[in-house]
């Protein structure tokens, strides 16, 4: 599961990310008109506005402001995240999966450590920023649409590493910076990038 990342100014690569967002038109319509504040710095919650690197009309890498979050009219209620073993066959994400798949660059992504207590409910406990080993920048795998004109995401997560395992059951698909190009090409076939997910990770409590 991921429902908060980190933003930081200590990457060049995201420095360059958050000054194109900060340029795009499509920013200064989203702000005006569905009224969303751009998070450029700090920690990203679900329905927050954040940078998204997706392609451009002419298929090369192209950063877009995004909200975080696909809307669920049957269900009247917004998701977060999509699992990455069954994105490719449920109606809400197929042909996102297909097409529309995006990267969602972060510094590190937070989990909370979730356990059972001695009565076997889940509990949870402390917070961590997690990152892949040795990165300053994290690219978490996404897939996105457009909702009333506007473009949305949703994180994609799948089991989780060994060094994460024992804080939660879940994780996001993170890609390493070589593949994003391949992965936001609406031509890959999405599974043929999954062997390339990262799985050696660092947890700091925070």
């Amino acid at each position: 599961m991921c429902t908060r990342f980190f933003i930081g100014d200590d990457s060049l690569e995201l420095k360059s990310i958050i000054e194109e967002v900060k340029k795009a038109p499509l920013t200064e319509r989203y702000v005006n008109t569905a009224g969303r504040r751009l998070i450029t710095q700090g920690e990203v919650r679900p329905t927050d506005l954040a940078p998204v690197l997706a392609p451009s009309p002419d298929k090369s890498l192209a950063v877009y402001p995004m909200k975080w979050g696909f809307t669920n009219k049957k269900h009247h209620s917004t998701l977060f995240n999509a699992r990455v073993e069954t994105a490719g066959s449920k109606s809400m994400f197929r042909e996102a999966w297909k097409s529309h798949r995006c990267i969602v660059p972060a510094s590190y992504y937070f989990e909370w450590e979730h356990f059972k207590n001695a009565e076997g409910k889940t509990k949870t406990g402390d917070k961590y920023a997690i990152q892949p080993r040795g990165a300053t920048s994290t690219w978490l795998c996404g897939l996105y649409r457009i909702e009333n004109g506007f473009p949305v995401f949703v994180v994609l997560t799948r089991e989780p590493g060994e060094s994460v395992k024992k804080i939660h059951d879940r994780m996001p698909l993170i890609l390493p910076h070589e593949k994003i190009g391949e992965w936001i090409e609406p031509s890959t076939v999405p599974e043929s990038l999954l062997p390339y997910a990262l799985t050696d990770i660092v947890a700091e409590r925070v």
